[in-house]
């Protein structure tokens, strides 16, 4: 029986020109994901990861402390959603995302701020009115995670390794939780705004099909420095 790992991300640099390169503190959260991974995989995984620059970061960093030989397999069906695109169709001045965080680190709340602008945002990406102003409508990206789940897992049934691991984001995850959960989009993105960076949700397959075993693992940043924990 396979189990897989999905893995958001380590911290990405939310305001900045590049947002898709990891932040010191999220190159230092992959490398402690791999040291986890070192403690409890008994033998090289199978892995996967987006092709974005945070996904392979992320692997890259991870693998070197534990499985530095294994092979990461680029697969861009595990990208997430072009957030930027979701926030200007919202609100068009966020197109620059210095902004964005210029407003946030203005709040007293700044966590607070950013869901209800995230929930916002989303709602309009989500509700159906809008599918057309999207290079990557909602349904066409729900349909994209759906399929690159299945599609994983009809390999793995197939070559039957003991660990798979998915390095992608978290709206990818929330889709994927939410498919096997069965939640509607809104309740589906509400744990998208809990997913931690380098958290592990994780799924055992019976046959081609996966269930879910655990969501947002991450004790293992939690246990080196609390405030290690980052959810951008």
């Amino acid at each position: 029986m396979t189990t897989i790992y999905l893995i958001r991300h380590g911290q990405a640099s939310f305001g900045a020109e590049n947002y898709d390169k990891l932040s010191p503190n999220g190159e230092f959260q992959a490398k402690l994901l791999g040291q986890y991974f070192d403690k409890i995989l008994k033998e090289e995984p199978y892995v996967v990861a987006g092709s974005m620059q945070r996904h392979q970061q992320t692997a890259n960093l991870a693998l070197v402390e534990c499985f530095p030989e294994a092979n990461i397999v680029t697969d861009h069906a595990w990208n997430e959603f072009n957030h930027q695109q979701v926030f200007s169709q919202y609100e068009p001045r966020f197109n620059q995302p210095h902004l964005l965080k210029a407003d946030v680190e203005k709040e007293t709340n700044p966590h607070a701020y950013l869901a209800k602008f995230f929930e916002g945002a989303i709602e309009r990406w989500t509700g159906g009115d809008y599918h057309h102003e999207y290079d990557e409508s909602w349904p066409d990206f729900k349909n994209r995670v759906e399929t690159a789940l299945q599609n994983l897992s009809d390999e793995l049934a197939k070559t039957k390794p003991r660990y798979a691991v998915v390095f992608t984001s978290g709206g990818v995850i929330s889709v994927a939780a939410g498919k096997l959960l069965e939640l509607n989009a809104n309740r589906t993105f509400a744990l998208n705004l809990a997913i931690t960076n380098t958290s592990i949700t994780t799924l055992r397959l019976v046959g081609n099909e996966p269930q879910l075993l655990s969501l947002n693992e991450h004790h293992f940043i939690k246990a080196e420095d609390p405030q290690l924990l980052t959810w951008i």
